[in-house]
């Protein structure tokens, strides 16, 4: 059964770093593009960032360029999301969904739907 899981949430001040892990099973994960979204209280869920299954290409929301990074190890079927210069706004539950219909390809979208096999989430909060 194909799965993926968030760990690393946790409380962290503003300005502080963050790294969230993803880990698929049940799949090949290498074959397979990684994404991350987020959802603050109140709100809809976003795209945050993307990374092909070769970790060739990558993509990011405006919000977290130059802050975030996305990457993975397909040999530890983990991909991550490096959280630096963290803010307030950046406070949510973090998810990492796989595209799991279409092996071998890499969208480049931040569309919720591009996406079909989500984890539980990880709560992140920024706050002092």
């Amino acid at each position: 059964q194909l799965q993926v899981a968030e760990s690393g949430g946790d409380l962290v001040q503003p300005g502080g770093s963050l790294r969230l892990s993803c880990v698929g099973s049940g799949f090949p994960f290498h074959h397979y593009a990684i994404g991350w979204f987020r959802q603050a209280p109140g709100k809809e869920r976003e795209g945050v960032s993307s990374i092909s299954g070769s970790a060739m290409s990558s993509v990011y929301a405006e919000s977290v360029k130059g802050r975030f990074t996305i990457s993975r190890d397909n040999a530890k079927n983990t991909a991550y999301l490096q959280m630096d210069s963290l803010k307030p706004e950046d406070t949510g539950v973090y998810y990492c969904a796989a595209d799991s219909r279409r092996p071998g390809y890499f969208s480049g979208s931040l569309m919720e739907s591009e996406y079909h096999s989500w984890g539980q989430g990880t709560h992140v909060t920024v706050s002092s």
